[in-house]
């Protein structure tokens, strides 16, 4: 399987720098409430520097259309994660300003009772954890063995990416576990919040690619 891979929440051009030269398809930049937040400006400054190749993904947390839109523009992002509880009409006018090859993720929260929303304008969906007070960035892990026979036993059919919780240590066995078609990670590479480790982020790649290989040839539980 070739996983896709998210390195989320970049707060300086020196940590964006690593995740791409470590093998990251793809950054992300928080534009919602958060210590990791950066003004449309910052990550402009950023997005410039960086490869063509590597996607450029703004998350957004209930954000109005227009905002979204403007942001996306000035910080010539290639797509948006989004976490939308409102608006289900939001991911249709992103996709219908910004064509179809632009990458559009929404948000699901793991939960027993959850389900992977119909929505044909998204093309991706991220299943995460939250908290109390967060609704990303967490560090938190949810139920993997109850994902598995929930929200990703459909894994083969939509793009679903594993996130909430994740280190260098587990990202292999949620791998293995999950089977999904890419990965993202805040916390379990940090050194503080907005602060990357190089060497947690070169080694949770490195670890989530190995999973890739060895998973690759397995069949589906």
């Amino acid at each position: 399987m070739s996983l896709w891979i998210k390195i989320c929440a970049n707060t300086s051009l020196e940590d964006a720098r690593v995740a791409a030269d470590a093998g990251a398809d793809a950054l992300g930049f928080v534009f919602a409430p958060s210590p990791r937040r950066v003004t449309p400006a910052q990550a402009a400054s950023m997005v410039s520097e960086l490869p063509a190749a590597i996607e450029k993904i703004g998350v957004f947390v209930d954000a109005p259309f227009d905002q979204i839109a403007s942001t996306v523009e000035a910080c010539d992002l290639t797509g948006v994660q989004l976490h939308c509880s409102g608006d289900v009409t939001l991911t249709a006018q992103v996709r219908a300003r910004f064509g179809p090859g632009f990458r559009i993720l929404r948000v699901v929260h793991f939960a027993p009772e959850a389900k992977i929303p119909d929505d044909a304008s998204a093309d991706g969906f991220l299943v995460d954890s939250r908290t109390a007070t967060a609704v990303g960035g967490t560090g938190v892990a949810y139920d993997w063995s109850l994902a598995a026979t929930t929200l990703f036993r459909s894994s083969e059919e939509r793009k679903l990416i594993a996130a909430g919780g994740l280190t260098p240590e587990n990202v292999a066995q949620a791998i293995a576990r999950l089977r999904p078609w890419g990965v993202d990670v805040v916390s379990g590479v940090e050194a503080a919040p907005g602060r990357k480790d190089a060497a947690k982020v070169r080694a949770f790649v490195a670890h989530a690619r190995a999973a890739a290989d060895v998973t690759s040839g397995l069949k589906r539980p």
